[in-house]
């Protein structure tokens, strides 16, 4: 049963007139009549007894009536409901973050974000770049932020923040601080694990310069950045990390940059999202505050 026939004819009900609610509803008596005639063809059954210029309920409609107006009302209720919804921020958002910016960004935004709007709790995912992409595109996850992009027509990126990826290690491990592709090549490396988005930025970093994953001098893959740093802090080897998460290590003097002639390397953090699903009220508020600062 079509809405629009049970407002008409609730109108029409109402006013006693086809002329009248035609102007109360702002449409013509032709078309009014039309949708009566249609709602009395679904029922089989007639509403209105014409009687001369007035017309008179029979029994069907004044069964039909009540209940038309408890629908309608429902309905009224339904989008009232909806529209506050969409302006009310508020609930659980569950976040998928990779490593560095899980660790190191994304708690001091949740903070800021939370401040603005109490009544939005978060969960935050920290995993590669690989299962976050993979957990969205699963539809586990609304959105995320990740290192690295996935080339497909059904995710949305917008850089988030830039970051700068060094070469560090203990200082007696290598005492200069600049050196050559080939003298890298020799120090004990430690590597990511593969799917993480900084091991796939330094690859493709080092391939800038004709160093690929089979010239180093490999001597473990673990599988966090925390793990990594701890190594490189012990000694084991050499690796490439964030800026963010190396500096108090750069500042206190336990850890040095090694820097490689001809590197240079940087990459991006993304904020990614399914491209064919709609964001939730609070989630677009807060995919809102993240981009509206930027570094």
């Amino acid at each position: 049963m079509d809405f629009h026939h049970l407002r008409i004819f609730s109108e029409v009900y109402r006013l006693r007139s086809f002329t009248r609610a035609a102007e109360t509803l702002n449409i013509s008596q032709p078309t009014i009549s039309e949708h009566i005639k249609n709602l009395e063809g679904e029922l089989s059954a007639s509403l209105f007894d014409r009687l001369g210029r007035s017309i008179i309920p029979t029994a069907t409609a004044e069964l039909l009536f009540p209940r038309a107006q408890q629908l309608l009302d429902a309905l009224n209720r339904l989008h009232d409901d909806l529209v506050r919804a969409r302006a009310e921020v508020r609930g659980l958002i569950v976040l998928g973050a990779s490593t560095i910016p899980g660790t190191y960004i994304v708690p001091a935004r949740v903070v800021a974000f939370s401040r603005l709007h109490p009544e939005v709790t978060f969960e935050v995912i920290i995993d590669d770049t690989a299962r976050i992409t993979k957990m969205i595109l699963d539809h586990q996850l609304f959105c995320g932020i990740v290192g690295a992009r996935t080339f497909s027509e059904k995710l949305s990126y917008e850089t988030f923040v830039r970051d700068e990826l060094l070469l560090v290690g203990r200082p007696e491990l290598c005492p200069a601080v600049r050196i050559t592709a080939e003298q890298l090549k020799r120090l004990p490396f430690l590597l990511r694990e593969k799917g993480s988005g900084t091991r796939s930025c330094m690859e493709e970093h080092f391939a800038g310069i004709s160093i690929y994953p089979g010239d180093l001098s490999e001597v473990a893959i673990l599988g966090s950045t925390a793990a990594v740093k701890e190594a490189v802090r012990q000694g084991l080897g050499v690796s490439v990390l964030s800026r963010l998460a190396v500096r108090e290590e750069l500042e206190n003097g336990s850890l040095q940059e090694i820097m490689v002639t001809g590197l240079k390397m940087s990459r991006d953090f993304f904020l990614v999202r399914h491209s064919q699903r709609t964001l939730p009220a609070h989630y677009q508020a807060f995919c809102a505050h993240l981009q509206s600062n930027l570094i």
